[in-house]
């Protein structure tokens, strides 16, 4: 993908839906009983792994692509089937985590993988508090990362200390827990996006939420829910951004999740100086959501780091963006999380920025960045990183020159329709 620089953006977009909403509700409406009907689900690739396994395990799941809907036919908590071929989960670590966490309840075994990229990715995070839980699951290479093979066990509660905040790791255990012979606690450094313990309940499962410390109990059922899945706010960073960089903007960006452990954006971009307004504040199935006004704006560096990174753990990358274009210094830290998504994210926006000029210093858990302004077009390398991707294609918007994305379909694993969006709004 070519992107030159532009003189402004202006327009409204629609998102897609949030990732996580959607993933977590084809699963535990999977393993209900009854219907449960999704609304305004994201069909994105990651998704359709997790639509795919649970069809591999007996799971009637019929998919309305015009409306963006998808009927799921629960099996129950112990209704799934043994798989005749292992799971593949694509390049989607939620499916992989999550997935796990209610393997280990079932009565027949099973194996978990994906692609190259995925199949790097750390599972011991997972494998550890399992194991702790009287699970039989062990990475089949023995390195800690899929395959993951997983046999029938006895699962006990456990009150588990996380050394990270980290949803797909507390996910994965209370999904666990559901089918324990106790309670099962989770409690972590600081909150995680909370999607779990919002959509547990809705369910018919027991939760108890104490500061940061969630527990759940055991469950004979859950029972099918309908429910509308919000636009995601992490899709939702990029047009912020676009705005907030490029001159003479204006783009408001609908119906978008603000859930507070999921819009450290929001908080980080204002206090950068970005002109963001929440208009239509409501919410839907259990999730605040506004419409998000965003504009041009004169930004300055700020300090990014601690409780909040959970909050925003997958906008650094445009975040950094946000940085190179801000006056004065912007530090991230706190952050070594990004060293194990998709790509080492601290080595790939770091490498990138250089590309375009910017001044950015790696560090090990972040990157210190000064911020210049202006940036010059490059060829960049997505290493099939969706988020870089598209983060370095907002960083085209105001560069000097044309920018080439490499790779840029990955795009398509969280957002499909994300250069026909920002085609869009090209004045």
């Amino acid at each position: 993908m070519k992107i030159n620089p532009k003189k402004s953006l202006k327009g409204e977009i629609t998102p897609p839906s949030d990732k996580s909403i959607s993933h977590r509700g084809v699963m535990l409406g999977a393993v209900s009983e009854g219907r449960t009907v999704i609304k305004n689900i994201l069909l994105s690739d990651d998704v359709r792994s997790t639509i795919s396994c649970f069809k591999q395990m007996g799971v009637d799941i019929l998919i309305d692509e015009e409306k963006s809907m998808v009927t799921v036919y629960g099996a129950g908590l112990y209704g799934l089937k043994a798989p005749k071929d292992p799971l593949y989960a694509g390049n989607s670590g939620t499916t992989t985590r999550l997935l796990s966490g209610i393997l280990t309840g079932q009565s027949f075994p099973s194996e978990i993988f994906g692609d190259s990229s995925l199949n790097t990715r750390p599972m011991k995070r997972i494998i550890d508090p399992l194991t702790m839980m009287g699970a039989d699951i062990v990475s089949k290479n023995n390195n800690g990362t899929c395959p993951l093979v997983i046999s029938p066990s006895s699962l006990h509660g456990i009150d588990f200390l996380s050394p990270l905040a980290s949803a797909q790791v507390k996910s994965c255990i209370l999904l666990s827990g559901l089918y324990a012979d106790s309670p099962t606690s989770v409690t972590e450094p600081s909150i995680s996006r909370d999607h779990t313990e919002r959509m547990l309940p809705a369910f018919g499962a027991d939760i108890k939420i104490n500061g940061n410390k969630v527990t759940v109990f055991p469950q004979r059922s859950l029972h099918g829910i309908e429910m509308t899945v919000p636009s995601d706010i992490s899709s939702a960073a990029y047009f912020i951004a676009a705005a907030l960089i490029t001159k003479d903007s204006e783009i408001l960006i609908r119906n978008v999740g603000i859930n507070p452990t999921r819009a450290g954006i929001i908080d980080v971009a204002r206090r950068m100086g970005g002109n963001i307004t929440l208009l239509n504040e409501r919410e839907i199935s259990g999730e605040p959501i506004a419409d998000i006004l965003a504009k041009s704006s004169e930004l300055n560096g700020t300090l990014v780091g601690g409780d909040e990174i959970p909050t925003l753990i997958d906008e650094i990358p445009v975040i950094a963006i946000l940085a190179a274009h801000a006056d004065g210094q912007t530090v991230i830290k706190n952050a070594s999380d990004l060293k194990a998504k998709e790509t080492d994210r601290i080595f790939t926006v770091s490498e990138n920025l250089k590309k375009m000029g910017a001044l950015v210093t790696p560090t090990d858990d972040g990157m210190i960045i000064d911020g210049t302004k202006s940036l010059s077009g490059a060829v960049i390398d997505s290493y099939n990183d969706h988020r870089i991707a598209m983060a370095f294609s907002i960083a085209a918007l105001n560069a000097k020159g044309t920018t080439e994305i490499l790779r840029s379909s990955c795009a398509s694993v969280s957002y499909p329709g994300f250069y026909e969006d920002l085609e869009s709004l090209q004045k």
